[in-house]
Parts: C-alpha cells; sequence; structure tokens
C-alpha cells in the first residue's frame, strides 16, 4: 500500500473513532434509536394532578375542569358518562326559549384507543350517535340509520371530546370564572372524593389564558340573528353561580358535578336585555366495568358521496341532471335502423 492510500485510510479511521465519541452523536443515535414516544393524552393521563391543590392552583383547576375524555378513559379506565345540560334564555320582548340536552357515553377498555359509545339527544327531537368497535367507527342521527365510517378523519375522536366536554364549556361560558372552595371529602360509586362548593368569581380572578382569536367577518355583512349571537358573546355578564364539584382523590377526574348559572347582557350593548340560564347536571358511574360493546347488526356500507338526494329524486320519480354527452342509461345503446321508407 502507497504511503498515500495508507494516510487516507489512517484519516478515516480517526474520523470515524472521533465520530463514535462525539457526545452530539451519541445523543442524536440514542434519539433515533429509542422507543417511539407514547400519544400526548398517554403522557398526560401519567401526570400527578392532587385534587387538593384545586382551590389554591387555578392551572390545576383547568386542567380537571377541562380533562378531555380520552385521559379520562387512561385515567379511570371503563366507565359511564351521564349529563344533562339545559338551557332557557329569556328577554322582555319575548317567550323563554328552552332547550335540554342528554349526553351519554359509555367507554370501554383499551384507554385512548378503546372502544366507545356516544349518544347526543336534545328536546327538540335530534341527536347523533357514535359507535368506535375494533377500530370501526358507525354514526348516524338520531333516527336514521348507522353508516360505517372508514374514512372517519378523526370525527369519533372529536364527537367523543364534545359530547364529554360539558363541564369545559360552561366553565369557558362564565369565562373561566367558576371558584371552587373545599368542603371535606365524600364517597361517589365506592370512591373518595373531595368535595368542592362552586361559586362565581370576581372578574379580576377570570381565566384569560384561553381567549379566542378575532371573528372573521364576511364580505358581505353578517345577518341580524348572527349579529345577536356575537354580541351577546362578546358581551355576555357572569350574574350568579352555584353548585358542587366531586374530584377523585386517586385519578382527579371529576365524578359528579351540579352547577347553576345566570349569564346576562346590559341592554346599553344590545337591541334587548337579556338573560341566558344554563343548568347542569353530570356523573359517573359503571367504572371499571366493561360495557362490552358490539358493532350494530345492521348498517350501511360507506360510500364516498351518500346518495341522500339522488335518492329523494329517484322515489319521486324526478329525472336526474346529467352531464353534457351523457346517455341515459336505460337508452338503447345499438344503431337506430335505418327507415326502410326513406330509401324508396
Amino acid at each position: 500500500m502507497s504511503r498515500l492510500k495508507k494516510s487516507a485510510f489512517t484519516l478515516a479511521l480517526a474520523v470515524a473513532a472521533s465520530g463514535c465519541s462525539d457526545p452530539v452523536d451519541k445523543a442524536a443515535k440514542a434519539r433515533i434509536f429509542s422507543p417511539e414516544d407514547p400519544p400526548k393524552v398517554v403522557a398526560s393521563a401519567q401526570q400527578k394532578l392532587p385534587p387538593e391543590d384545586v382551590a389554591d392552583n387555578p392551572q390545576v383547576a383547568r386542567r380537571i375542569l377541562g380533562m378531555d375524555a380520552s385521559e379520562v378513559t387512561e385515567r379511570l379506565g371503563p366507565h359511564r358518562f351521564q349529563a344533562t345540560v339545559s338551557y332557557e334564555w329569556t328577554s322582555a320582548d319575548s317567550n323563554p326559549v328552552k332547550l335540554t340536552e342528554t349526553r351519554t357515553f359509555r367507554a370501554g377498555p383499551g384507554g385512548v384507543s378503546g372502544d366507545f359509545h356516544g349518544v347526543l339527544e336534545n328536546s327538540r327531537d335530534q341527536g347523533l350517535e357514535v359507535m368506535r368497535v375494533g377500530g370501526q367507527v358507525f354514526a348516524r342521527n338520531r333516527y336514521g340509520p348507522f353508516r360505517q365510517r372508514l374514512r372517519d378523519r378523526g370525527m369519533a375522536e372529536r364527537t367523543r371530546t364534545e359530547l364529554t366536554g360539558a363541564i369545559r364549556d360552561f366553565d369557558s361560558l362564565f369565562q373561566g370564572r367558576l371558584k371552587l372552595t373545599p368542603q371535606g371529602t365524600t364517597s361517589h360509586e365506592g370512591r373518595t372524593a373531595w368535595r368542592y362548593v362552586v361559586t362565581l368569581a370576581p372578574a379580576s380572578e377570570a381565566d384569560t389564558s384561553r381567549a379566542l382569536p378575532k371573528l372573521l367577518q364576511p364580505r358581505n355583512g353578517t345577518d341580524e340573528t348572527t349579529r345577536r349571537r356575537a354580541n351577546f358573546f362578546a358581551h355576555r355578564l357572569p350574574r350568579s353561580l352555584d353548585g358542587e364539584v366531586l374530584v377523585d382523590s386517586a385519578t382527579s377526574v371529576v365524578l359528579k358535578t351540579r352547577l347553576d348559572g345566570r349569564i346576562g347582557v346590559p341592554s346599553d350593548k344590545t337591541p334587548e336585555a337579556a338573560e341566558l340560564r344554563v343548568t347542569l347536571e353530570s356523573s359517573l358511574a359503571e367504572i371499571g366495568t366493561d360495557p362490552k360493546l358490539s358493532p350494530p347488526e345492521n348498517f350501511l356500507a360507506d360510500a364516498d358521496k351518500p346518495q341522500g338526494i339522488a335518492d329523494a329524486l329517484d322515489h319521486f320519480g324526478i329525472a336526474r341532471a346529467k352531464p353534457d354527452g351523457a346517455k341515459d342509461k336505460d337508452a338503447p345503446t345499438g344503431a337506430e335502423p335505418e327507415d326502410e321508407a326513406a330509401g324508396e
């Protein structure tokens, strides 16, 4: 081997040796070949949230009150969630408007990736139902058939979050002004729970960390109904709030809730003075009991575009619009016979 080749070989060995001993390279290799990090919700479920700190630590209170359903399942295991939310809107110039929602959610074993079944119904005969069983998703409105959702795109997880997020939504509606005062411990479903009395905190203690971005305005302006709703949300003023919250001492999960509050808007902020009363009652039960969910017996197959409107047109005998150049599927495909008399 020539002197030049020996020098090059020696230099390559030196570079390789120095690369292996470089702490930065070792750290990079450790990251590349390390086991995959657990999902964020699994890591959140392992975080310790002392329930006894809820009253004195707003960050702990917000985490517990806004805990997502997937994290609840990771912490608590299989369970059944039931909630009733009532809204009553009153104003000086109109009759009260009422709406009541019933939310039911059953979580199976398996944590964040486990099976679940959620149902939402309201007093106006509306609702929806979503199931995830064995990785398969099925959904329907209140009276329609189930349809399989092969391309779910997160719809089931979003519905799970919305169904079980009543406490989080209540807290947001009241501008983060839920004040929790400890009242010792009690028992719920055979579990020890911290009991907190809920009152309305001063406006100076409102949680502003979750402020929403500025609402985009349409080019032609908003309609009257949307404008009134936006004004109410922007100028809402919590007036009263009372209730109680039970927090599990072992998992820091909210086990039971009873809340009753009123929100108003001053007459100088909107065309008419108005008040909204919101009540919430929720509880967890059947903790640790596997609901043994199974797919629906009858369901529609997934489709690129459900033929709802097209099927309705067919039902009433209304012809569908066809693209230019398209032929009727029932029309004969062969050439038209020549008129024998034309050649005579």
